[in-house]
């Protein structure tokens, strides 16, 4: 199958080029950054996109603008590359008529995680309030009654429930492209990433992920800082799982016009549980519980990867403590 992965360049997309091509797939890729086998090039170009689009039969995409961001001013740029980006791709997949379409999502779509109340059951959880979050009041508490809530497992059929700018627009993404899928006759796939994290992942900037900002901080010979308590709970999945997990996607049966699944390792942790295991496999000191907090951030989000094993057989293969190892002394990339 020929593909054009956008993003190609990028910390996931890179291993995805190189899981397509392992199993036999003739890859195309598209990035802002010039690599090897990738054409320089935006994802918001239509002209460039339809170049890159000439024979393909699926496009996964992966150019994005990631993470929670600094404020609200990264708005413009956030909607810019994901949301008018995706519409670009999607407009341009249309006049080629390439039919399938790979995207990349997050769990962000969530919001918080899946709770209980002792009392009222399942229930949802509200945003954090930020004088509760200024006091040390972390755990989300039932709206009706004020009891802490248990978190549980969430599924793909949970309503999205977006906290921040970032999230906004990974669901206009798969909005647009469930449209593009009505309109067109169209195939989605829709693979919400957990909490990525492996070879190549950017150093620290204000939009890496967790794992890269502890990383940095012990090649400083500082002590990881961890917000909050620590106690808030994630899914923490390896980049080559990730890779692994698109290539069974894509040669799935595509059977829907759009459906979702979570990518994740099912061994949910705490984020101060991977600051440590992080902290002593790079022989560093250890992390420090600051009681700082993001807002927009969430407290528990911990997926089921039930159906991804269900409908496409993936399983993560990467163990916690396997892939830490590996990812303290493997390089990361230098901010792009």
């Amino acid at each position: 199958m020929r593909v054009l992965v956008t993003g190609s360049a990028g910390f996931i997309g890179s291993h995805i080029v190189e899981a397509l091509a392992a199993a036999g797939h003739e890859v195309v890729g598209l990035d802002l950054r010039a690599a090897a086998g990738t054409a320089a090039g935006d994802v918001r170009d239509p002209e460039r996109v339809a170049r890159c689009l000439a024979g393909a039969d699926a496009v996964c995409h992966q150019a994005a603008m990631v993470g929670l961001g600094t404020d609200i001013h990264d708005l413009p740029a956030y909607t810019s590359v994901n949301a008018f980006g995706t519409a670009v791709l999607l407009s341009e997949m249309a006049r080629s008529g390439v039919g399938r379409l790979l995207l990349a999502s997050s769990m962000v779509v969530y919001g918080e995680g899946r709770y209980t109340c002792p009392e009222h059951g399942p229930t949802p959880a509200p945003p954090r309030a930020e004088e509760d979050l200024a006091a040390g009041r972390f755990e989300p508490g039932c709206p009706r009654c004020g009891a802490p809530l248990e978190p549980s497992t969430i599924g793909e059929s949970t309503g999205l429930d977006p906290r921040n700018v970032y999230a906004d627009t990974k669901v206009a993404q798969e909005h647009l492209a469930a449209s593009w899928a009505r309109a067109t006759r169209g195939r989605v796939i829709a693979l919400r990433y957990h909490n990525v994290y492996g070879p190549r992942m950017p150093r620290d900037t204000p939009y890496a992920g967790v794992a890269a900002i502890f990383r940095s901080a012990l090649e400083r010979g500082a002590a990881p800082e961890v917000f909050e308590d620590g106690a808030q709970r994630r899914d923490f999945v390896h980049v080559r799982d990730v890779a692994a997990a698109n290539v069974l996607a894509l040669e799935s049966a595509w059977s829907r016009p759009f459906r979702a699944y979570n990518v994740a390792s099912g061994d949910p942790r705490t984020v101060g549980e991977m600051a440590r295991a992080l902290a002593a496999a790079c022989g560093g000191p250890d992390p420090v519980v600051t009681g700082q907090y993001r807002l927009g951030d969430v407290r528990h989000i911990v997926a089921s990867p039930e159906r991804a094993r269900r409908e496409l057989g993936f399983t993560a293969a990467v163990s916690f403590e396997a892939g830490l190892a590996e990812f303290a002394r493997r390089p990361v990339n230098e901010p792009r």
